[in-house]
């Protein structure tokens, strides 16, 4: 992926580029679509200001769309800022593809815009319903965790307009069409897919090497949305992470390792279950192979716990009995 990146990142237009005196670390997807990672896989903290999870803009001519635009005002001001000097664009555009405060919050930069009708924010209607029930609370916690300063001036900025499944969004050559809402990682993850250039993004489906968050998920439910992006052969897929194939005939490797994961922890709840154990102990179940995950500590015993207590009407239905094994979907 560093290559086919670094490869592309070449394209920049040079006059923009010049001109810039705050460029942000752009890489290229495919040419006119440019995503902003986040420098490791980690936690939010004030270290990294909450950019945990990548930002995308597509460009044509003037105009920009933007992908997740971050998790604060100044975060999306960077953006706003480098898309106008850099590639000589207005954002028109904004989606929002889950109710993450790290995903959502930025908004905030684009609020006058939005109220002098020169924008457009974008997403399906859970996400939507979503942040007016629980932002406020989210910023108020990632406030906490950053601090004030990098969150000075984020509110809330709610979608201005609900996308329909199966709705195309046109921006010259490129078509991302809206496929059905996934209930995975939360009730509502917005998926866009890009056919020409094998393109998708999933939202929070897909993480890199950071343990995935079930709080607000389901693993089956998760497992089956993977499974159904699986079928669609992505080259490249943009969730919290940038993963890109190593093969035509062969996934992202980062949907592969985030089902596998999923598909460890289903297995391991039940055989804990299988051999008696009770759900108060299920925060202790551990998976070795992740522990070099970035937030393994904070987050493997609760999404055992979230496991479980979706597992247990299923196990006592079934009953103790082998558990079937993962579908590899890596190729």
């Amino acid at each position: 992926m560093a290559a086919l990146l670094t490869m592309l990142s070449c394209t920049l237009p040079s006059a923009a580029r010049a001109n810039c005196r705050d460029e942000l670390p752009w890489q290229a997807l495919a040419p006119g679509v440019w995503v902003w990672p986040p420098a490791v896989d980690g936690e939010i903290g004030p270290t990294n200001a909450g950019h945990v999870v990548p930002t995308t803009v597509i460009v044509h001519g003037r105009q920009a769309l933007v992908i997740d635009p971050g998790p604060s005002r100044a975060h999306g001001l960077r953006v706003r800022r480098s898309v106008a000097c850099r590639f000589g664009a207005q954002v028109r555009w904004i989606i929002n593809t889950h109710a993450h405060a790290e995903n959502v919050l930025g908004n905030a930069a684009f609020a006058d815009r939005l109220a002098r009708g020169r924008l457009e924010i974008l997403a399906n209607a859970t996400t939507r319903a979503a942040m007016a029930q629980r932002c406020s609370d989210c910023l108020a916690s990632l406030t906490a965790r950053l601090g004030e300063v990098p969150m000075a001036d984020t509110h809330i900025v709610l979608p201005s307009r609900i996308l329909g499944e199966g709705e195309v969004l046109r921006l010259g050559p490129y078509r991302l069409k809206v496929l059905p809402t996934e209930k995975g990682h939360t009730d509502g993850d917005l998926l866009l897919w890009e056919p020409r250039l094998r393109l998708l993004w999933v939202g929070g489906l897909v993480y890199g090497q950071r343990l995935p968050e079930l709080a607000q998920g389901s693993v089956d439910g998760w497992l089956a949305a993977l499974d159904r992006v699986a079928e669609l052969r992505p080259m490249v897929v943009v969730g919290k992470t940038v993963s890109v194939a190593t093969e035509p005939d062969a996934l992202p490797p980062a949907l592969v390792s985030t089902r596998q994961y999923l598909a460890d922890l289903r297995a391991a709840v039940l055989e804990a279950m299988d051999i008696g154990k009770q759900a108060h102990e299920a925060d202790s179940l551990a998976l070795p192979a992740y522990t070099s995950w970035a937030g393994y500590a904070e987050r493997q015993g609760l999404n055992a716990q979230r496991a479980w207590r979706e597992l247990e009407p299923i196990w006592m239905e079934r009953g103790p009995g082998p558990v079937s094994a993962p579908q590899d979907v890596g190729r």
